[in-house]
């Protein structure tokens, strides 16, 4: 799963991406310090995992990843060239998902780009440049269908859709409306997939709040109202904060968590918003060698997951053992399971569910 992190210049993205990737991007106080975006991929965080590993003992454990990807700050005519330009918005379009980060604390230490510390003018701002671009790219891809769609046999469906579907994107664009609110079924979603749009994304909105920030908050409150108004989703996490756990061992970090007031760092909150967000879940894989924590879709079958740990396996699908994870915990494993009645086989068509520990029987 990759993620985009976009926002205004000094409102925390850079620090909060060093703090999350344990990184060294640059992060200082000042306008366009990243100027290059920096790629980090980062363990997601499951107690789960360890539980399992320690019950089936295996040569190595392997969570899921997340890969944050972090641009320059974005200004108002970024999407006409201004500050670091389209460029930075290029990289937006390769993934999956943006974490607008926005601050939500005053500091007369941190310059802001506007002068006031305004969240929702900031997210404002970005929402326009990100639906500018788009507004440009789909005129284009809008020429382009009529074009075709005039130059097609008579009656051709697919070229009288995709040119219906661009107008209508276009119209939507054109009154303010990022795509993510255009409805569309399944085909139109893959012909506008194409062209990776920016406003189609779901967005993850953060909050960058002061160590004492997670109480009552009005800046972050407003975030938060506007993100359930959007059906988007919104988490507080603490830049400041996370550099601080940084550099300390698991005891010391429950100690610093537990006086400021807050059970887990941000990293956690905001992959457990993301998951949520995207519609994702986790699945677990164990044996002698190599216990391994898989991302999948909500809803998705057992040919789909082992098709997420190779293609032989959904090929060669045959059946999968399945243990619920609190069955694996309980009984003590897969052999704990057996005997308490607790281990099934399931067909192609199981729909996996969230912490299934499953093993794969396939042949090539």
């Amino acid at each position: 799963m990759q993620c985009g992190i976009v926002g205004l210049p000094n409102v925390g993205k850079s620090t909060l991406y060093n703090a999350l990737t344990s990184a060294a991007a640059a992060a200082e106080n000042y306008p366009f310090c990243t100027i290059e975006p920096n790629v980090g991929v980062v363990p997601v965080p499951d107690p789960r995992l360890d539980r399992i590993a320690a019950i089936s003992r295996p040569g190595r454990t392997v969570p899921a990843s997340l890969e944050f990807v972090d641009i320059a700050g974005l200004v108002a005519g970024a999407s006409q060239g201004e500050g670091l330009g389209n460029r930075f918005l290029a990289s937006v379009r390769e993934t999956r998902a943006i974490a607008h980060v926005v601050r939500c604390f005053e500091s007369e230490d941190v310059a802001h780009v506007s002068g006031r510390v305004s969240p929702l003018d900031d997210i404002e701002t970005i929402e326009t440049e990100l639906l500018l671009a788009d507004l440009e790219q789909v005129e284009r891809a809008q020429e382009r269908a009529a074009k075709a769609a005039k130059a097609a046999k008579a009656g051709d469906p697919a070229a009288r859709a995709r040119e219906a579907l661009m107008a209508r994107a276009h119209a939507h664009l054109a009154e303010g409306l990022p795509l993510r609110s255009l409805e569309t079924d399944s085909e139109d979603t893959i012909r506008l997939s194409s062209l990776s749009p920016l406003t189609a994304k779901p967005v993850l909105y953060v909050a960058n709040v002061a160590e004492d920030g997670f109480g009552p908050n009005p800046l972050a409150e407003a975030v938060e109202a506007r993100a359930r108004a959007e059906g988007a989703a919104a988490v507080r996490v603490s830049a400041a904060v996370e550099a601080e756990l940084f550099g300390l061992d698991e005891a010391d970090r429950q100690e610093y968590l537990a006086t400021i007031g807050i059970d887990e760092p941000g990293l956690v909150r905001f992959v457990h918003a993301a998951y949520a967000l995207l519609g994702l879940q986790t699945f677990f894989t164990t044996g002698p060698n190599e216990a391994r924590a898989w991302t999948l879709r909500c809803g998705s079958t057992a040919v789909q997951a082992a098709g997420v740990i190779h293609s032989d396996f959904a090929q060669g699908f045959i059946r999968a053992e399945v243990i619920g994870y609190d069955d694996f915990v309980e009984f003590g494993g897969e052999q704990g399971a057996k005997a308490a009645g607790r281990w099934r086989l399931e067909g192609r068509d199981y729909v996996v569910l969230e912490g299934d520990v499953v093993r794969f029987r396939f042949a090539v």
